[in-house]
Formats: structure tokens, C-alpha cells, sequence
């Protein structure tokens, strides 16, 4: 019984990619900000729930993000606050 050599792909050509410089545009803010801590795990919550953390800058317990106060953020905090506590912080 003759053995088969199985075919091998020919190795893939590196890509040479352009090196791009990445300016930040972020502006910082100087308003009023808000203190998000996570302090209940996301296990179990549903999907919406759990985007809404991840959009508040939040993955696991005790993480904390500075946000700015704005409608859309307390947007968000009022949809989450079984999981998160929240302190005003500035102006």
C-alpha cells in the first residue's frame, strides 16, 4: 500500500503595511465629570445590559472609569445601576 504525501500550501508573502501615525483628537474635558465603579459581576445579564457596561469602559468588578457628566452617560448609568456606583466628581 503506497502512502500519499499530503500537498502543502505554499507559504504566504508578509504584506508590508504602511506605518501610519495616529494623532490624538481626543479634546479633553473640563466640565463636570462622573466616577462609574463596577461592583456586581456581569454574569447572567442580557446582551443590551452587557454592552452598556462595555460602553461605560467597564469589563470586570472594580473597574473604575471617569467619564464625562453628560445626558448620554447618565443615559447609560440609568440603565445599569444593580451593577455600578457612580460619584459626581468637578464643577
Amino acid at each position: 500500500m503506497a502512502v500519499t504525501k499530503k500537498a502543502t500550501k505554499p507559504a504566504k508573502k508578509a504584506v508590508a503595511t504602511k506605518a501610519v501615525a495616529v494623532k490624538a483628537t481626543r479634546k479633553t474635558h473640563t466640565g463636570p465629570t462622573v466616577v462609574v465603579r463596577q461592583v456586581r459581576s456581569q454574569i447572567g445579564i442580557m446582551p443590551k445590559t452587557k454592552a452598556t457596561m462595555r460602553a461605560l469602559g467597564l469589563r470586570k468588578i472594580g473597574d473604575v472609569n471617569t467619564l464625562p457628566d453628560r445626558p448620554e452617560i447618565r443615559g447609560m448609568i440609568a440603565r445599569v445601576p444593580h451593577l455600578i456606583e457612580v460619584t459626581r466628581k468637578g464643577a
